[in-house]
């Protein structure tokens, strides 16, 4: 069969550790061998986003706008131990910050649904549940600081618009011994693009949506974002959303927890990120399989540009036993549904059915793979002890093999 052409380029950005490694096979035998595809490379390993001060990520985050699809592999988020163990200048911050900063929007999480694989909830999966946060997290933005001993915290909010306007300032704490604070901040137009995003890619899926925050608690904080939620939707969203039969609401996070446990999926719930973002990714990639199946993508509020990635991160344990010589038995399933998103995306936007067609195959062959008895460690352990599984390269070769037939009969 004659290569697929994808008629405008998608941007890569390549990563560390195991998923490096699983990235270059996919990138090398399961892509490029039937899509010819434009791949503007930008190498987000830590030593070179080190060797280039991090200008890489930012130069790839503009990449990613101005072409309007990309993928990515996932990259080391240095703590202490990576910068001594790479003898980093600086401990930058995860690329997803630098490259959200730039893209705004929603990051929306969703695991790959493979019909046949125990779960811990009620019920088969049919549809998938996804998670959605903000591309820009308040967090990423955060000022930490170390209180050395007794003493009061305040925090000052200064105008500079015009006369007449007075300095703000806030009693945080009276220390009465050393600690610590952090001060976090959320600005209206992210919160208002995150809603737009959110929201648009409810009706695309025809998904309602939930928002959950901590409003009760915080209740200028997320009464804020709750708040300018709802106008995005009422403003924008609201007559769509009717049309479709679709509904948006603000619900507890215990509500949507025991939604999330029906198992049903069919939804967004969207809400901030930091750790409350991670739970939830965590209970919905849980309730799917493992957090090998769970994909992200990052999209921006009009809806044209699309990163994805897997939610996962670099397995860097696995890494370890990969640089030993000792076989590992990761699974690829969300990287390779990271390149099946991205080329997706570019075939939309460039009205090129043949290469949705072809990327949709992807992520097809992974579920029919599993289902056909051939799976990593992970999925087999649902199965129970006595299910056989595949190192990460056998896996991989199966996913090849069982693409070629796929694509034998295009």
């Amino acid at each position: 069969m004659a290569k697929i052409k994808a008629v405008h380029p998608v941007v890569e950005l390549d990563g560390d550790d195991m998923t490096r490694v699983i990235w270059q096979f996919i990138r090398d035998r399961l892509v490029l061998p039937h899509l010819d595809v434009d791949l503007k490379y930008y190498d987000l390993g830590v030593q070179s986003r080190d060797a280039t001060g991090d200008q890489v990520t930012a130069d790839a985050a503009q990449a990613v706008l101005r072409y309007g699809a990309g993928v990515k592999c996932p990259a080391i988020g240095p703590d202490e131990a990576r910068v001594e163990e790479f003898r980093l200048k600086a401990r930058f911050r995860p690329p997803a910050a630098t490259i959200g900063a730039v893209l705004g929007g929603a990051v929306l999480h969703e695991p790959v649904v493979i019909g046949d694989l125990p779960r811990p909830f009620p019920g088969p999966a049919t549809r998938p549940a996804v998670v959605a946060r903000p591309a820009l997290d308040d967090q990423d933005g955060a000022t930490e600081l170390r209180v050395p001993g007794e003493g009061t915290l305040t925090v000052t909010f200064t105008p500079t618009d015009g006369a007449g306007s007075e300095p703000v300032e806030r009693e945080v704490c009276a220390f009465p011994g050393p600690g610590t604070a952090l001060a976090v901040h959320s600005l209206d137009a992210p919160a208002r693009d995150f809603a737009r995003a959110v929201l648009r890619h409810g009706l695309e899926r025809r998904f309602p949506v939930y928002l959950s925050t901590r409003n009760t608690a915080l209740k200028r904080y997320d009464g804020r974002f709750r708040d300018l939620f709802q106008e995005v939707y009422d403003a924008e969203f609201r007559a769509d959303f009717e049309r479709a039969d679709l509904t948006y609401e603000h619900r507890p996070a215990g509500d949507m927890v025991a939604e999330a446990l029906k198992g049903d999926g069919g939804w967004i719930w969207a809400g901030r990120g930091g750790h409350d973002g991670d739970l939830r990714s965590a209970l919905v990639s849980r309730g799917f399989g493992t957090p090998g199946l769970m994909t992200s993508v990052l999209v921006t509020p009009d809806g044209r540009t699309l990163l994805a990635e897997p939610a996962h991160g670099t397995v860097t344990r696995h890494y370890r036993l990969h640089q030993q010589g000792r076989p590992t038995s990761t699974n690829p399933i969300a990287s390779v549904c990271a390149w099946s998103r991205g080329l997706a995306h570019r075939g939309r936007l460039d009205g090129t059915p043949e290469v949705v067609r072809f990327a949709d195959a992807l992520v097809r062959v992974c579920a029919e793979t599993v289902e056909g008895g051939q799976m990593t460690a992970d999925l087999a352990l649902l199965f129970g002890p006595g299910q056989p599984w595949l190192t990460t390269t056998q896996f991989l070769e199966a996913l090849e093999e069982n693409l070629l037939k796929a694509l034998a009969a295009f």
